[in-house]
């Protein structure tokens, strides 16, 4: 029994140091080439002058909480829309709703529009839902 639980730690040493050295001296994998990181610059100087609503001018009134949440929760659910689409921007204020941010598509942007319609109203709803490529 000694013999064996003396073996085993031994085998997996033996094994883990041969798999650790061929994998040190294995050159046929190369690194991935660095990207461009993307350049946001005219989009966030855009935000920053005060005309475009962002997150932090959502409305704290309970009505406009629960109406964000509801359209937030509608987006989520619809599993045909992409991870971007999940990931809008929902901002309600006085019943208005703003949704802003890139899609993929331009019927993924109709979907998630006549969700915010369907939930606050035709005239209730600012899309500034921008169709980026991928």
């Amino acid at each position: 029994m000694n013999k064996i639980l003396f073996v085993i730690p031994l085998a997996l040493s033996v094994l883990g140091g041969s798999a650790g050295s061929a994998q040190s001296g294995d050159t046929t994998t190369t690194a991935p080439s660095a990207q461009t990181a993307p350049d946001n610059t005219g989009r966030n100087a855009r935000d920053r002058d005060g005309s475009t609503l962002t997150p932090g001018d959502q409305s704290e009134s309970k009505a406009d909480l629960d109406l964000t949440q509801r359209i937030r929760r509608a987006v989520v659910a619809d599993k045909s829309l992409s991870t971007t689409g999940h990931n809008i921007k929902i901002i309600t204020v006085n019943g208005t709703v703003t949704l802003r941010g890139p899609v993929k598509s331009e019927k993924e942007r109709e979907k998630i529009v006549a969700q915010a319609r369907k939930l606050a109203g035709k005239k209730q709803v600012e899309n500034e839902l921008e169709v980026v490529a991928h």
